[in-house]
């Protein structure tokens, strides 16, 4: 049984860095763009306190979003509120998602819940589900954190996450991930059969960005061949 106490507590420690970095922006600077496409910097943090919420959802048994129309519109309309309103609403909504985790114990932390789209999972995987929307949108926000500035074992932990996410997509050619220490990990079309038609070698940060779409894979080296092209998360 997976009683995930260290996930609670390093998606704390994210959290807590996240809302330091905040803290340090100001009411101009949530206008300007994040590092999404169409964002500023107060959708992201409007998203991540609809998320929370949502997951406290989930938790509960209750859709995660009413609707994704009205998810988007919660999003836009939370976007333009000044620094002080953002910060509280990332506050409360971290802090209703704690006492949801609060909740759970033994067993229950085995329970297949709901996310979108049909997607289900262990309520023992909530916690770091969250804290890959916090440590990546942490980055998004443009503010001053790289990929390499995310934890290590968050880090690793990531890799292989996002290695299974791709795993088996015919769009991605089978694909050996190598960290300059010689973990691997392995992703992409036929990824447990053959070898791999390509091999992907960086420190951790450089993989885990690349995989999640924040980098162009700067700092990887691949062959042969070159850097395979993934398709968005």
């Amino acid at each position: 049984m997976n009683v995930p106490q260290d996930d609670v507590a390093a998606l704390q420690e994210s959290t807590d860095a996240l809302l330091a970095a905040v803290s340090r922006l100001d009411d101009a600077s949530l206008t300007e763009p994040s590092g999404l496409p169409g964002w500023t910097r107060g959708h992201v943090l409007a998203h991540l306190a609809r998320n929370a919420d949502a997951l406290v959802n989930v938790l509960e048994g209750r859709p995660m979003y009413a609707s994704a129309e009205a998810r988007e519109a919660d999003i836009e309309s939370g976007a333009p509120r000044p620094l002080a309103a953002q910060l509280d609403d990332l506050r409360a909504t971290a802090e209703r998602l704690s006492a949801a985790f609060a909740r759970y114990e033994g067993e229950r932390w085995e329970e297949r819940v709901e996310l979108r789209n049909g997607v289900t999972d262990r309520a023992g995987a909530i916690p770091f589900r969250r804290q890959v929307e916090v440590e990546l949108h942490h980055v998004d926000l443009d503010a001053g954190r790289k990929p390499d500035d995310m934890p290590a074992a968050f880090t690793e932990a990531l890799i292989g996450y996002l290695a299974r996410r791709f795993s088996g997509n015919p769009d991605v050619p089978a694909t050996e991930l190598r960290t300059e220490d010689g973990r691997t990990w392995r992703t992409g079309r036929g990824a447990e059969a053959g070898g791999p038609e390509v091999t992907v070698t960086g420190a951790p940060g450089a993989l885990a960005g690349w995989l999640a779409g924040r980098t162009d894979g700067t700092g990887l080296s691949a062959g042969p061949g070159a850097l395979p092209v993934l398709p968005p998360l």
